[in-house]
């Protein structure tokens, strides 16, 4: 199989599509302004062809902050795309959809990804999807879109999950995550005064939450949503570790990107050697994957600033380039398998 990148900082879709030529699945990732035509107008230009899509920043050898991006994969692929409705409120009435899908292209774990975008409650659809990938051992990947919308096929929806089954017919597939930071210390925390609709924290080990970090670390109110990049929380998940970012401070309580619950236990993390994480993450792709067709992933928004604050960003992508034809989303929340995280990479590679 092959990858296809396009872009246009100018928001031109056909520049962005110009060379890409009977793709198999393409993935859409557009700016607020421009997403409803765009989605209208890929549809136009590759009718019946798989399409997933958000708003959102795409890369490759750069990010397109602006504008517009198309990544599709074509030469040796067989992909369907579809939607989940009313994730807010039960995804999993159209649960059918996923399994006759993954019934349609005979989905199998060593040959096929499932690749999501979500417009929101990215717990739920994730343990929704879970329940059907589970049965055949499909590995998932995906992210969050922006504004609250997600297109397939040519249709834009709001409250839902668009997503894509890549069964790819010349080789393996694989998924990964990679995690930057490592545990601080010896902190361990009892959530409890949690809101779980809105993603607050009100207490840790008894204390407000946000005295509890503002005195481990040192900083003002004002500096906690900067510090979160430095100093995420993780939350324990089996002998693997979740990063939840820090969203805003109210009052006393600490809202996150992501859920926490009453009891859940939680550590403090701190950021790792950078760019030795990313070297060890290439070798493992490559170790399994000596000449990769593609890889696509999907960067945190946090990750994105990091990267950009401390003037690493291209570089990183440069390193990344060591596997072939890398391209992909910097999304608002990244999705492996039955999880949903912050301030990480996702990715799959493909052989």
């Amino acid at each position: 199989m092959r990858q296809f990148f396009g872009m246009s900082r100018q928001g031109n879709l056909k520049e962005a599509a110009q060379g890409l030529q009977q793709p198999q699945l393409i993935m859409l990732f557009s700016n607020s302004e421009q997403f409803s035509s765009h989605v209208r107008e890929l549809e136009a230009l590759y009718p019946g062809i798989p399409s997933i899509g958000c708003i959102g920043m795409g890369y490759h050898t750069q990010v397109a902050e602006q504008g517009v991006v198309l990544i599709a994969f074509y030469d040796g692929v067989m992909a369907t795309a579809n939607v989940l409705e009313e994730v807010s409120k039960m995804p999993v009435k159209y649960i059918q959809r996923l399994e006759q899908d993954l019934e349609q292209i005979n989905a199998a774990q060593q040959n096929t990804i499932c690749i999501d975008l979500c417009a929101g409650n990215d717990a739920c659809v994730l343990t929704t999807m879970h329940a059907a990938l589970r049965h055949r051992n499909i590995s998932l990947v995906g992210g969050t879109g922006d504004g609250g919308k997600v297109s397939a096929n040519g249709h834009i929806y709001e409250d839902a999950v668009a997503y894509a089954l890549v069964r790819n017919q010349h080789g393996r597939v694989r998924a990964y995550k990679e995690n930057i930071y490592q545990p601080m210390g010896n902190y361990r925390f009892i959530a409890s005064q949690t809101d779980k609709s809105k993603y607050v924290i009100g207490a840790l080990n008894g204390q407000s939450a946000k005295q509890v970090y503002q005195n481990i670390l040192h900083v003002t109110e004002q500096q906690i949503l900067t510090q979160t990049f430095q100093n995420p929380f993780g939350k324990l998940n089996g002998n693997d570790t979740c990063i939840i970012s820090i969203k805003e401070v109210q009052g006393n309580s600490l809202v996150c990107f992501r859920q926490v619950n009453d009891s859940d236990v939680l550590t403090l993390l701190e950021l790792g050697d950078v760019r030795s994480t990313v070297r060890e993450t290439i070798r493992r792709i490559l170790s399994d994957f000596p000449k990769p067709s593609a890889v696509f992933s999907v960067n945190c928004l946090f990750r994105y600033k990091l990267f950009s604050e401390r003037g690493y960003m291209q570089d990183y992508l440069k390193d990344m380039s060591a596997l072939g034809n890398h391209a992909g989303l910097i999304g608002y929340g990244e999705h492996y398998n039955n999880q949903f995280v912050n301030q990480s990479m996702t990715c799959v590679a493909f052989e």
